[in-house]
């Protein structure tokens, strides 16, 4: 048995954020949760999307997939059902998973895949230079809306929960310890876990700055918040004014989706996996 450790995890490719990114403190964030946790390296899979998050493929060594815009949960959910023994983790951007890849998050919350999914939710697709991105502000100027975005932001939490993800919770990268605390419990979770964390970006969102955060950042500690009350997790989510971090919902008494399939009871699939398969039965019934 070999845990993963910081040393483990070194890849020879440094991080290339811009200075003052909150992608520097969720990548070290998640690296904690996982030594921490003591998952083993060959158990352990983080599958990539497309943007400033993704390109934590190159600077994390782990086994991993690298997936196209918007289809990472597919490959996590796919690579679940082949070996559900493993932990999975996706790692996402707003418009990543918020945009493109927005059906594939319904699925996989309304399924319950075991699998832990942080969202990088910066508000903008920053990677191409800091265009409006699903959560981005009705109004926001950018290069890909000069006269201000028409659309309404989309509430991650609230398409979460409705949803029926089994773990719905947000962070804020400045947030550190609250933060490595929520991946942990996220990864445990036997189901569907979103982290969304609000994160800096200096580059192309200089509006929603430190300041502007700490001006309406709470944690849900100081609201005395049941986590186990769907409603009250709900009511959380839409509010407009304060923007509250910690776990909104858990359902404790979730059962995974490969737990349901009496085909993996016994096996995962890639045990299962046949050593030989003979085409031509079926090849000779077209003829």
């Amino acid at each position: 048995m070999s845990c993963h450790t910081l040393q483990s995890l070194a890849s020879p490719i440094a991080p290339t954020w811009c200075p003052g990114c909150g992608d520097f403190l969720i990548f070290n964030s998640l690296r904690k949760a996982i030594i921490d946790l003591q998952l083993e390296e060959k158990d352990t899979v983080i599958v990539y999307g497309i943007g400033c998050s993704g390109n934590m493929a190159d600077f994390n060594r782990v086994y991993g997939f690298h997936g196209l815009h918007g289809r990472g949960l597919p490959v996590a959910m796919g690579i679940k059902l082949a070996n559900h023994k493993l932990k999975v983790i996706m790692i996402g951007g707003d418009g990543d998973v918020y945009g493109e890849g927005l059906q594939h998050l319904i699925t996989a919350a309304r399924g319950n895949h075991d699998l832990t999914l942080i969202v990088h939710n910066n508000s903008r697709y920053s990677l191409t230079t800091g265009q409006t991105s699903p959560t981005s502000k009705k109004g926001l100027k950018t290069k890909s809306t000069p006269l201000g975005a028409i659309e309404e932001p989309l509430n991650p939490l609230a398409v979460a929960l409705v949803s029926k993800a089994t773990f719905v919770a947000r962070g804020y990268s400045v947030q550190v310890p609250q933060m490595v605390e929520l991946f942990k419990q996220a990864i445990l979770h036997p189901g569907f876990a979103m982290v969304d964390v609000l994160q800096l970006c200096p580059t192309f969102n200089q509006e929603m700055n430190h300041p502007w955060y700490a001006q309406r950042i709470c944690t849900l500690d100081q609201t005395n918040h049941n986590p186990q009350d769907f409603g009250q997790a709900l009511s959380k989510a839409l509010e407009p004014e304060k923007l509250a971090t910690g776990i909104f919902y858990q359902d404790k008494t979730s059962v995974a989706h490969h737990a349901q399939l009496p085909q993996l009871q016994q096996a995962s699939l890639i045990e299962q996996r046949p050593t030989q398969v003979n085409l031509q039965p079926i090849i000779n019934s077209f003829s």
